[in-house]
């Protein structure tokens, strides 16, 4: 990002939380100069930052002195992508509420509202070395690079995702718009496998056809896709989302492979002591 920037004027959404299955209420307001992104829920203030992030299971929670926000990454990665830096968000319930599964939404809300720039200065810090984080086959690594790239990489076993690819490499005077098209309407998506065990873990309570893509063995249940490989380019909006939490993105190569929001999450933290 080039600019310290904050939204021009508060904006509102609500829906339902994936996991939860609450109603919830979201007021996204500007936030002055170095305040960074942070979530106000109850008396709690929250900030959206590698020191409080607590990965749960299929979401990236932030807790803070008991109190905790979840499913709070396909904001964040909003706020990333269209380059706002600074903002106060505050909630009526503790999950975000899901939407229709992407970040479109929340794209398309900063836009309405419009964008300002509070301070010029480069937030591209260059990478010195390679970091590696990985838990069996699965890993994030960051790679120096002149240039800003991701590549992500997923396998399920179901011939409607099988195994996928996606590399982007956005440059930085052209992030938002990049991050609009290619990125930000990828919605998230599960197996039907998988519904009744997460469910039976006390999560997706809030899933439905309408905010996520399901599959079977061999075909979308919900088509048409947004892209071929909408799986694999929202687990990119994931991972953008996840490691927003520097408040910054080096300037490297970032490549994953069948990672989670665990992993997300230990890797922003690693990336963080070295940077």
């Amino acid at each position: 990002m080039l600019y310290q920037q904050t939204i021009a004027a508060p904006f509102s959404l609500s829906g339902i939380g994936l996991h939860s299955g609450e109603q919830v209420s979201v007021t996204v307001s500007p936030a002055p100069i170095d305040a960074g992104r942070y979530f106000v829920y109850g008396e709690s203030r929250i900030p959206a930052d590698t020191t409080v992030v607590s990965a749960s299971q299929l979401s990236t929670e932030l807790r803070q002195n008991g109190t905790g926000v979840r499913t709070v990454e396909h904001l964040l990665s909003a706020l990333f992508g269209m380059g706002v830096h600074n903002a106060c968000i505050e909630l009526d319930r503790p999950e975000l509420p899901i939407l229709d599964g992407s970040a479109l939404p929340w794209v398309e809300a900063i836009a309405k509202v419009g964008i300002e720039t509070q301070i010029e200065g480069d937030r591209v810090i260059p990478l010195a070395e390679t970091i590696t984080v990985s838990k069996g086959d699965s890993f994030v690594t960051a790679i120096p690079s002149d240039t800003l790239r991701f590549t992500y990489g997923i396998e399920y076993p179901t011939k409607a995702i099988g195994e996928q690819w996606f590399s982007w490499s956005p440059a930085i005077n052209n992030f938002s718009e990049r991050f609009v098209e290619e990125v930000a309407p990828a919605r998230t998506f599960t197996l039907a496998a998988y519904i009744d065990q997460a469910r039976a873990a006390g999560l997706i309570k809030g899933g439905s056809l309408e905010n996520a893509l399901v599959c079977d063995a061999d075909r979308w249940i919900n088509p048409p896709l947004r892209f071929d490989d909408e799986p694999c380019r929202h687990k990119l909006l994931d991972l953008i989302g996840d490691l927003s939490l520097l408040g910054f993105l080096p300037r490297a190569h970032i490549l994953a492979y069948k990672a989670s929001h665990n992993l997300h999450a230990e890797f922003a933290i690693a990336l963080a002591k070295k940077l």
